[in-house]
């Protein structure tokens, strides 16, 4: 008897012992496949607003930069430089603005919109006469004079950089004039160049870039590069920005040798070289 009442009190003390440890081993469990579990951080969105002469080479250099920063996911809009401006003025989301003509972020830095110390002088580029490619009647850009010429796209000059280096150029070259009745304007250059190619216009002008990518379109000649003002692509950050510290990486890749390397591929010139 006292045998068995022995046993029973060391019975009695052990098993709290032994679910103090199960309980403490199955939490641990828990913990460990919680984190295990955890769902990952959601990546931060970097949106920019980007000229639309530069689809072709952002798109490269999206899928680069996203693949050795997982944790940024660019968001790119394109459109005209003039578009982009109106949005950022109100108040549309940026971090980063990408324009092809100095105007549209001296007006932003203008309002406080854009960090004025952030912004450089990121590419250049030439401005071209294009026909289509199967066109041989416009030979130059003193054929535009001809009346076989009914149409020619250019971007309106008021809110398109390019549009503004074709208006300077004409002028310069004292065509403007005459030849203003022909001229049909586009938003951007993209829409100039899908004139051409669709035969919507006999001619139209764009930058060397967006000539370089086109199958259904040639270049007739380049404008002299005295006949407007250099084409520059000037890039910084925008001040309503909530990820300053992000913007600025990627500005930072953009003025390397590989994103330079893409740049150049498409047809721009690096600014200062």
């Amino acid at each position: 008897m006292k045998r068995f009442f022995k046993t029973m009190v060391i019975g009695s003390l052990i098993l709290p012992l032994l679910l103090v440890g199960c309980g403490a081993s199955g939490s641990g469990t828990s913990d460990s496949n919680g984190a295990a579990n955890a769902p990952r951080e959601k990546p931060t969105e970097l949106t920019i607003s980007v000229a639309a002469s530069l689809k072709d080479s952002m798109g490269d250099l999206q899928t680069l930069y996203e693949g050795k920063n997982t944790q940024i996911k660019l968001i790119i809009n394109y459109a005209g430089s003039g578009t982009l401006q109106k949005q950022i003025e109100e108040g549309a989301p940026a971090d980063l603005f990408i324009s092809a003509g100095k105007s549209q972020v001296d007006a932003l830095i203008e309002k406080n919109l854009m960090i004025k110390e952030s912004v450089v002088n990121l590419l250049g580029n030439e401005l071209v006469l294009v026909v289509g490619a199967d066109n041989t009647e416009v030979k130059s850009i003193q054929g535009l004079s001809k009346d076989s010429v009914v149409q020619i796209g250019i971007g309106t000059p008021e809110s398109v950089p390019a549009g503004k280096y074709a208006k300077e150029a004409f002028t310069s070259l004292e065509l403007w004039g005459s030849l203003q009745p022909k001229f049909v304007m586009a938003k951007d250059v993209s829409q100039v160049l899908n004139y051409v190619e669709t035969g919507n216009a006999e001619a139209g002008v764009v930058y060397k870039s967006d000539a370089q990518r086109s199958t259904k379109a040639k270049v007739v000649e380049s404008f002299p590069a005295d006949s407007h003002k250099p084409i520059i692509y000037p890039a910084g950050i925008v001040s309503a920005t909530k990820h300053k510290a992000e913007a600025e990486a990627f500005l930072t890749y953009l003025q390397s040798t590989e994103a330079q390397d893409i740049f150049f591929k498409y047809g721009f010139k690096i600014a200062g070289k």
